[in-house]
This record gives structure tokens, C-alpha cells and sequence, in this order.
């Protein structure tokens, strides 16, 4: 993990460098002056994305803290498509194809780009999927209807104005059950608490209940803090255990690989009567073939965004063996949610934000 991690930063501050060079060359011809303004804020800008990390537990102005996250993270995706950009005309010069105005070029079409991810960040999609068991339940007269949701990231990225916009959309669906797959608090449970974001997650209405389970982002946030945070909202947080509803349906809760001493999954399904309905939360879709296995109905998991933007999409299909979408695994139903919201930048490119809603019978 340490060495991807520094993997990321130099080669975010190799792409740095590389701009500045290219920008420096372009504006050459430019005053003293408006050299040095541009140079003290292009690294403003880049650093900025460390600044916001360390800054993360710290209590601020919503405006200045938000701020900061925004300009930070975006900044890492200006720096990924300029960088290719640049190079492209780069390349293309080998081939005796000059651009005279590459640097300029490369800024209409990176900008250009951010903007169409923003859109589309802005407006996720609905996914409906129908789930048909071959197991009865206690009420077999209609269909569970089941809102499920992932990394949703609430923190200095994803506030309160947009927290309201996500529960009045589930609403809308009028849920039975709402399920949370993990990663609903992004780094730090502060800004939860400075916008007072658990008055928006008591809004949000499901007569058979609200369940969850922990991502590895309730543990980057400090898993004391974030546990002790969603205790205090109508969720009910399934960590390793299992609860039976009402109508029979069980839902079955792994906690997060974070946690070395998670139960197995076979452990977890000793306390499940494999003849009514199953479903699972487990946040990281991994091994689904213990799943299948173990006669699960359903499984739904985030963790994977899908990747966020292109070609990031290409890392999560390659690592994952499903990385989005729905597949069947013999009897058993995986959904892998590419999340309502996203961590980082607000930014969807090659891939779409949703929510999804089951038919569950």
C-alpha cells in the first residue's frame, strides 16, 4: 500500500513538473511579473492536494475547508489530463506533426473535459434491477422494494447540500429497506459534525429499516469516531453479524478487510437458515465465488467507483474480478455499485454515479 502510495505522488509530481516545463516554455515571452503570479499558482494549486490531506481533522470554515478539498483533488485530475494531452502532441511532433498552440490546445480540451465530468458527476444514474429467488420469504405477495447505496463520502468533498439532494432522491423511490454497502464518511467525521450532516440522514425513510456496513474509509476516518457517528443517526450498522427482518428476508454484514480479524463468510452464514432469502453487504467485492458457494442471493458491494474516470476504469476491471454492474454467479445475484457519490474530485469520466434500486422477491 506505502509503495503505491508513493508511486501516485511521484508520478503526480513528475506530471507537475512536466506542465510547468511545457507552461513555462509557452509563456516565455510573457512579463517578469506575470511569470512569477502564474508560477507561485500553478504550485499552489498542486500542492494544495497534500495541504487538504493534513488539514483533513482539522476544524474550519466549511467554505475554506471545502474549498481546499475541491482545488486539491481536482487538481490531481487537471495534472492526469493535461499530462496526456501534452504529451500526445508531444508525440506527434516526433511524427514532423507541429501544433503551435499544444499548450493552449491541451488547457480547452482538459477543462473542456473536467466540465463534461462535473455534469455528469452531478447527475447519477437510477439502475433498476429485478432479483428473482428460487426461496420464499414470510410474505410473498410483492416484491421487496430495496434502494442500495455506496460511497457516498460525506466530508469536505461531498457536504450537505448534496447529502440533502441524495436522501430527497431515495425518497422519491419510497424504499422498503435501504441498504448502505460502506464508505458513507470519507476521511474524517469533523466535517460531519461542523454541518451537522446526521440532520439530513435522519430524513431518509425505509419501513423495514436502514442497514450498513463499514468500508476502509470508516477506518481511514478513525473507526471509533466514525462507529460512534452512526450510532447517533437511524442506521443501523451491521459489523460481522447477521439480522433476520420481519418478512424473513436475512441480511448478512461482513465487516471491511480493513479489519484482519473480520469473520470468514463461513462463519457468518452458520448463524443463516440457507432456506429463506440472503443478502450480503460486504464493501470490497472480492472472491465471489465464496459467494456463490455459500448460496448467497444477493450481494451487493461498492468500493470500486468504477474507477471514477478513464483510464482508471481499465485498473478496476483488471483488478476486480466484477469491478461494476450486475452479474449473475450461478444462483447468486452481485451488484458492484460504482457509488452515489465518489472520493476526491467531482469528477465522472467514462463512468457514471448511481443509485440502485432492487426488486427483490
Amino acid at each position: 500500500m506505502l509503495t503505491y502510495l508513493l508511486l501516485i505522488i511521484t508520478l503526480y509530481l513528475a506530471g507537475n513538473v512536466y506542465i510547468f516545463i511545457r507552461a513555462a516554455q509557452t509563456l516565455k515571452v510573457k512579463p517578469l511579473g506575470v511569470k512569477i503570479l502564474l508560477t507561485v499558482l500553478f504550485w499552489i494549486c498542486a500542492l494544495s492536494l497534500f495541504g487538504t490531506m493534513l488539514a483533513r481533522n482539522l476544524e474550519m470554515s466549511v467554505f475554506i475547508s471545502h474549498s481546499m478539498y475541491i482545488i486539491g483533488t481536482s487538481w490531481l485530475i487537471f495534472t492526469l489530463y493535461m499530462a496526456l494531452f501534452l504529451l500526445l502532441f508531444d508525440i506527434l511532433k516526433l511524427f514532423k506533426v507541429v501544433c503551435k498552440y499544444r499548450f493552449y490546445l491541451s488547457l480547452v480540451f482538459t477543462l473542456g473535459l473536467l466540465g463534461y465530468g462535473m455534469y455528469n458527476y452531478y447527475h447519477p444514474e437510477i439502475n433498476v434491477v429485478s432479483i428473482l429467488t428460487n426461496k420464499q420469504n414470510g410474505d410473498t405477495s410483492h416484491a421487496v422494494k430495496i434502494v442500495a447505496i455506496s460511497d457516498v463520502h460525506l466530508g469536505n468533498g461531498t457536504g450537505k447540500a448534496s447529502l440533502k439532494k441524495y436522501v430527497e432522491m431515495i425518497n422519491a423511490q419510497h424504499p422498503d429497506l435501504i441498504l448502505i454497502s460502506g464508505d458513507l464518511i470519507d476521511n474524517s467525521v469533523v466535517p460531519l459534525y461542523t454541518e451537522n450532516m446526521a440532520e439530513e440522514l435522519a430524513e431518509l425513510k425505509a419501513p423495514m429499516g436502514i442497514y450498513m456496513v463499514l468500508g476502509n474509509h470508516e477506518y481511514i476516518s478513525g473507526i471509533d469516531e466514525s462507529i460512534r457517528y452512526i450510532k447517533n443517526t437511524p442506521i443501523q450498522l451491521l459489523r460481522d453479524s447477521v439480522v433476520t427482518l420481519p418478512n424473513g428476508i436475512q441480511l448478512v454484514g461482513r465487516d471491511d478487510r480493513h479489519n484482519r480479524k473480520r469473520s470468514s463468510l463461513q462463519e457468518l452464514m452458520a448463524n443463516v437458515d440457507k432456506i429463506k432469502p440472503i443478502i450480503l453487504l460486504d464493501h470490497q467485492p472480492f472472491n465471489l465465488k465464496e459467494t456463490e458457494a455459500a448460496g448467497i442471493d444477493l450481494q451487493f458491494s461498492g468500493h470500486t467507483h468504477h474507477g471514477q474516470i478513464w483510464p482508471i476504469n481499465w485498473m478496476t476491471d483488471y483488478i476486480f474480478e466484477q469491478s461494476h454492474g450486475y452479474r449473475q454467479w450461478g444462483n447468486s445475484h452481485v451488484y458492484v455499485s460504482s457509488g452515489l457519490s465518489l472520493w476526491g474530485p467531482p469528477f465522472r469520466i467514462g463512468t457514471h454515479s448511481e443509485m440502485v434500486v432492487f426488486n427483490f422477491q
